[in-house]
């Protein structure tokens, strides 16, 4: 069976390949769930999405951000109840935000005078929850391993 009998493929640009498993083929994934792999179509690396990938990162490399993104998860917002909602000023917020609408992490909704902020789709959302899940899960298994370790005599 080939790969296009066994699920859609989609070349973007970037030489990528998206192949998206059917849910007869989990390969290690949560039942019923489809996700997509990414693999590379040559051996070598394009350096302007992993540059491009490298760029996105680093704005989820503030605790800042992590945390207006997070408080966009519950929906939209206003810089005023953000600024509330996280314990900042207006001006820190309305900076943070101006950042992640950069990225196309967020986008505003206007209404009125007022703009009110969301996450720009379910990527958003679902990079966060796998960032959560993995650092839950390392915690998890580091207290395992430090419950699990003999105690050795001095």
């Amino acid at each position: 069976m080939t790969n296009a009998e066994k699920g859609t493929i989609i070349k973007p640009t970037y030489e990528y390949v998206f192949i998206y498993r059917t849910e007869d083929e989990p390969h290690g994934e949560r039942q019923g769930q489809k996700r997509s792999h990414l693999r590379r179509e040559s051996d070598e690396p394009n350096i302007e999405v992993l540059y491009d990938l490298s760029e996105l990162f680093k704005v989820f490399g503030d605790s800042t951000r992590i945390r207006i993104l997070t408080a966009l998860t519950a929906g939209e917002m206003c810089v005023l109840h953000l600024a509330e909602h996280l314990d900042m000023g207006q001006s820190a917020v309305s900076h943070q935000l101006r950042i992640l609408r950069a990225a196309g992490l967020v986008r505003p909704r206007r209404s009125g005078k007022t703009v009110y902020y969301a996450l720009d789709d379910d990527h958003v959302r679902e990079i966060l929850e796998s960032g959560l899940e993995h650092i839950l899960h390392k915690q998890q298994y580091l207290s395992l391993i430090h419950i699990s370790e003999p105690t050795r005599p001095y």
